[in-house]
């Protein structure tokens, strides 16, 4: 795994910002977010047919949010929490991987 980042989780909802979001995932509309044991995995989807959550613009400055209440809520995380993510990427999984998010 590389260096960290930070994303946030609040409201159902994954905010990242513009600079995570062009390190990691730069030029793409789409991403599959996945659940492995108690990590959060947050993959790349380099064709938008392929599915996945859109990485919706969400200010001038380039940030983006992923609103996907339903995959958290699958996953038992409560739509009232807030918390900012720890994560980095890791070329194995070939995701951005927040560890320990569900462990709450």
């Amino acid at each position: 795994m590389t260096a960290t980042a930070t994303v946030t989780l609040k409201r159902g909802a994954l905010y990242l910002t513009y600079d995570v979001y062009d390190r990691y995932f730069a030029g793409l509309e789409t991403v599959i977010l996945l659940r492995r044991d108690r990590d959060l995995c947050i993959l790349p989807v380099k064709h938008a047919a392929a599915g996945g959550y859109l990485l919706k613009l969400r200010n001038t400055a380039g940030d983006r949010v992923v609103n996907a209440p339903d995959f958290f809520r699958e996953c038992g995380i409560d739509e009232s929490i807030a918390l900012e993510l720890p994560a980095t990427w890791s070329s194995a999984h070939g995701a951005l991987v927040a560890v320990g998010v569900f462990e709450l």
